[in-house]
C-alpha cells in the first residue's frame, strides 16, 4: 500500500505573520479556515510539492519554532538560494558537509563547508533558513534520485 506524506504541521506563534512569510516565498495558499477563537487552520504548499504545511490555532501543543530539519528539495541549490533571498528568507550560504550530519547543526557550527559539494554530487549541497518563529528548513540539491526514490 502506498503511503504519501500529505501535510506537516508547523508550530507558529503568529498565524498571520507565518502566512505572510510563507506566501512571500511563493507558496500557494490552499486554505484558511476559522472555526472560532480557539481554532484556525492555514494550509500552504511549496511550488511543485505534493506535500503541504499547516499551521494555525488549536493544531498542536508543540512550541512555536520547534520544527527542525524539514527538507525542501531542489534541482539547483544556488538558484534556490537566490530566489529565497530575493523573496526575503533569511537563507544561509550554500554549503556541503565536511562532517556527516553538519546540515542539522546551526549555521555557524563546525562541519559546514562553504559552497556546493565539489563535484556537485546529488544529495551533497545544502542551504538552510528559519521562518520568523525559528522553525528550521533544510534545502537540499537533488539532481538524480537514488533507485526506488523516483
Amino acid at each position: 500500500m502506498d503511503m504519501k506524506l500529505e501535510v506537516v504541521v508547523v508550530p507558529v506563534s503568529d498565524v498571520d505573520r507565518a502566512k505572510q512569510f510563507y506566501k512571500g516565498l511563493g507558496w500557494r495558499e490552499d486554505a484558511d479556515f476559522v472555526g472560532d477563537e480557539s481554532f484556525r487552520i492555514v494550509q500552504l504548499t511549496p511550488p511543485g510539492s505534493g506535500t503541504s504545511i499547516q499551521f494555525g490555532v488549536g493544531l498542536t501543543a508543540a512550541p512555536p519554532g520547534s520544527l527542525r530539519g524539514a527538507y525542501l528539495v531542489v534541482e539547483d541549490v544556488e538558484a534556490a538560494r537566490a530566489e529565497l533571498a530575493e523573496r526575503g528568507a533569511p537563507v544561509s550560504a550554500v554549503f556541503h558537509e565536511a562532517r556527516l550530519g553538519a546540515r542539522f547543526l546551526p549555521e555557524q557550527a563546525a562541519g559546514r563547508a562553504a559552497g556546493p559539494a565539489g563535484d556537485r554530487k546529488t544529495y551533497g549541497s545544502f542551504l538552510s533558513f528559519d521562518d520568523p518563529d525559528g522553525n528550521g528548513w533544510i534545502v537540499q540539491e537533488i539532481t538524480t534520485r537514488l533507485p526506488g526514490r523516483e
